[in-house]
């Protein structure tokens, strides 16, 4: 049996790449998720780049921690972390091994496994909301901690794999200011997505979290 090549999963030297370099490359790339009642599939359409000790706005800006100890590598493995008390969102790390970056998977349109996203995502008003956003996405893929670390690289069938889709066209690829950030970290234009499409979630400046008294 022959793989289309567009369902041939990325390789490793992919993710071992500058991460400004690896995010807008990202989009069109489709993520599959595993699971005991069928397979999901997502093409990625906004995405947002953290460049480790470079970046204010990455969880390893301070240095390695028992938390973000995937995002050191090596490359092409997943980043779950939990945020706000309630929600998951997916990253996917890249390299060179043991200098942290990864890139925040922030949206994409699901394309298999419309049913399963949608019984995770009761809240939806429509299939294009599915995955708009990072926690939609991570919701509607049933993605949580014990994913972390998983080989998105690896040869043989794994919960989550990235394949190689269809590679957005450069002219179709926009970017600005990440979405959501505080301080110095916001500033980055480092959110890249695809233009026009109604999958990629909206930009919101950061509001600082009011204190209960």
């Amino acid at each position: 049996m022959i793989t289309p090549p567009d369902r041939t999963p990325l390789p490793r030297e992919f993710f071992d790449r500058p991460v400004l370099d690896v995010a807008p490359d990202l989009l069109g790339r489709t993520l599959v998720r595993t699971t005991p009642d069928g397979p999901i599939t997502v093409r990625l359409t906004e995405v947002e780049a953290y460049d480790g000790p470079n970046d204010p706005g990455s969880h390893a800006y301070r240095g390695r921690t028992p938390r973000n100890g995937v995002m050191f590598g090596p490359p092409g493995h997943v980043y779950v972390y939990f945020t706000y008390g309630m929600w998951f969102c997916m990253n996917l790390v890249c390299g060179p091994e043991g200098r942290a970056s990864a890139v925040l998977l922030r949206a994409g349109e699901v394309l298999e496994g419309t049913d399963l996203a949608r019984k995770r995502r009761l809240s939806a008003r429509n299939d294009k909301e599915l995955a708009k956003g990072p926690a939609r996405l991570a919701t509607a893929l049933g993605v949580d901690r014990a994913l972390d670390g998983t080989d998105a690289c690896a040869s043989e069938e794994t919960p989550l794999r990235v394949l190689t889709g269809t590679p957005a066209a450069s002219d179709q690829v926009l970017n600005g200011p990440r979405t959501g950030v505080a301080g110095d970290g916001g500033v980055h234009p480092w959110r890249f997505w695809l233009a026009n499409d109604p999958t990629v979630s909206p930009y919101r400046a950061h509001v600082p979290r009011r204190r209960s008294s």
